[in-house]
């Protein structure tokens, strides 16, 4: 089963994971969530993210969820994703929100490739515009 390694700003990295460990009780442990302050740069926090994803990818696979294109949390990804000294196959997905975790967490064990494009599509079925007259349907998995 893939890891999931959430890189983004703080605190949106440790909130996303708290919203999905209140909505999936027993959330998986195979979560980790990883806060990069502002003032952080990519070398500054590598060594955690290697330890996070050292942790989260017992089978040697790991979705890591970053929050934007370009900025520091995805190029730290990036870095972990090309580490040739890393015995891990990564993948990075950016432009995380709680639709796009919610939907990757009910489907972790499915392989990497599969798991990636559950996350790309949660992310963006979860964008919608809603109208007064509309119930929105509830999350699936």
């Amino acid at each position: 089963m893939p890891g999931i390694l959430i890189i983004a700003h703080a605190p949106l990295a440790s909130a996303l994971r708290d919203c999905a460990e209140h909505v999936y009780a027993g959330c998986p442990s195979q979560l980790e969530a990883l806060d990069v302050p502002a003032d952080a740069s990519p070398e500054s926090f590598l060594a955690q993210a290697q330890t996070a994803l050292a942790h989260v990818s017992a089978d040697g696979t790991a979705l890591v969820l970053v929050d934007a294109a370009g900025a520091t949390p995805c190029n730290l990804a990036q870095r972990l994703a090309r580490a040739p000294a890393s015995a891990c196959a990564v993948r990075v997905v950016s432009g995380v929100n709680l639709p796009m975790l919610l939907r990757t967490l009910c489907y972790q064990k499915e392989p990497l490739d599969a798991l990636t494009a559950r996350a790309l599509a949660g992310g963006t079925r979860g964008i919608a515009e809603l109208h007064n007259d509309e119930a929105p349907d509830p999350p699936t998995c």
